[in-house]
């Protein structure tokens, strides 16, 4: 049979079981906090008071991390105005070309029969750079050189016919002037004269028929001459387009065959600049310029020219600018691209400020939002990211009248000045009370 507990003994055990599983929670707590049998053996209010001072330490650290956060924590970064030299440069880029390039082709429709330079190699005027087959050529010019020979025949034989029309009509003319008149009759003496003058009219067409065969092989023969492809102007092959046995078809086109520079010892830059800084590029100017083949190496130039024809490219427009370049040494070669700096203004000695401090202005006010209805629970709970705003962020350095902003006791103060020219990192100070030394606002950093 089951023994039968009383329902007291049953509550007795029960809070005997609780008693004991929260004296062991308590035990687990004065062991986390590190306080151990040492609290439990102090008196009541004791252990009272170093739980109350926990409890006060816990919420001055949220106060103070809960405050730490709302606040602005902003620190001003400064920067000094200096005096030093100003050069403002345009920076463009573009190819380098040889000053004078030639492309030499054929007039003529034929098979290259040689190739006498290559690559590189240096001509002279007149020197044969390729020639092609002549056969054909020779023939014509034989069989023209014929037919210039028969057309001499036939002046020949209308000059005879022409002596024989004149030695008829002076006959008849004797006759009659002996006859006194009788004999011939007029008209036999009209029929002599019209024979001379067909006679003489076949002896000019004979001669212009000569002077017709001498320009066809005049032409011939030209043609033959340039049958051998001649360089014009001195100085070195860029491009050999063309092969021995290959065909020349020179019917619409001429083809070009060699592409010849004069002189690589003195080069010009062809650069694009921007409609926005053509007005600032003349003549005479100072540049330099960098090449990928030589990155640590800046090459001098100047503007030889600026063109008034403008090119369009993506709705961008540029002007080309020429600029002389002394490529003694030879390390430049034809179509590298280079990035050239043409220097527009240099100001020596000028009051110089950095243009951030142009472009800086002090946050706007923020308006600080309480969440949670600003109880301990809310300032713990995340709220949105606030961020503050720039009331410009155009450099003022683009304009003649502009303010930059200093510390004074602390709050950042505006101070009007005049701007000058600028590079793009600094600005010339023309106008203002700011001196040498003075530190201005850049920035400003929140501090976390």
């Amino acid at each position: 049979m089951g023994t039968i507990v009383p329902d007291t003994i049953k509550r007795g055990r029960g809070d005997a079981l609780s008693h004991i599983a929260k004296k062991s929670e308590g035990n687990d707590i004065a062991a986390t906090l590190g306080l151990g049998d040492e609290l439990r053996k102090r008196p009541f209010w004791q252990r009272w008071y170093v739980w109350g001072t926990v409890v006060i330490l816990l919420v001055v650290l949220i106060l103070l991390w809960t405050l730490g956060r709302d606040s602005d924590g902003l620190q001003y970064k400064t920067a000094e105005m200096t005096r030093g030299d100003l050069v403002v440069n345009v920076t463009a880029t573009g190819n380098l070309q040889p000053t004078n390039k030639v492309e030499v082709g054929s007039e003529l429709s034929g098979i290259i029969e040689t190739v006498e330079v290559d690559y590189n190699d240096r001509v002279k005027v007149g020197q044969v750079l390729a020639r092609l087959d002549i056969s054909k050529l020779r023939a014509q010019v034989l069989q023209f050189r014929a037919a210039l020979e028969a057309a001499r025949a036939r002046v020949l034989q209308a000059q005879a016919t022409v002596k024989v029309s004149l030695s008829d009509l002076e006959r008849l003319r004797r006759v009659y002037e002996l006859s006194g008149g009788k004999v011939p009759s007029p008209q036999d003496i009209d029929a002599a004269e019209a024979a001379l003058a067909r006679a003489r009219a076949d002896e000019a067409s004979a001669r212009a028929s000569v002077a017709q065969a001498e320009a066809i092989l005049e032409e011939n023969e030209t043609d033959l001459g340039k049958a051998a492809i001649l360089s014009p102007i001195n100085g070195i092959v860029l491009v050999r387009s063309v092969e021995p046995g290959q065909t020349v078809a020179a019917s619409l086109q001429a083809p070009v065959l060699f592409t010849l520079a004069e002189d690589l010892a003195q080069m010009e830059l062809q650069v694009d600049v921007d409609e926005a800084d053509v007005g600032h590029i003349q003549e005479g100017q100072q540049a330099q310029f960098t090449v990928d083949a030589y990155p640590e190496h800046s090459f001098p130039a100047h503007i030889l020219q600026v063109r008034y024809g403008s090119e369009e490219v993506d709705g961008v427009v540029t002007y080309k600018a020429i600029l002389g370049v002394d490529n003694t040494d030879l390390r430049l070669r034809p179509g590298m691209t280079a990035t050239a700096d043409i220097v527009v203004n240099r100001v020596e000695q000028a009051l110089l400020v950095s243009n951030a401090a142009l472009r800086f202005s002090p946050p706007a006010a923020e308006e600080k939002v309480a969440a949670g209805g600003g109880s301990l629970v809310g300032s713990l709970m995340p709220r949105p990211a606030r961020s503050g705003k720039r009331n410009n962020d155009k450099a003022s350095a683009a304009g003649k009248n502009a303010q930059v902003w200093v510390l004074r006791q602390g709050q950042p103060v505006a101070v009007p000045v005049v701007t000058g020219a600028t590079d793009g990192l600094r600005t010339e100070i023309v106008g203002g009370e700011l001196a040498s030394g003075t530190a201005v606002i850049v920035d400003t950093v929140r501090l976390k």
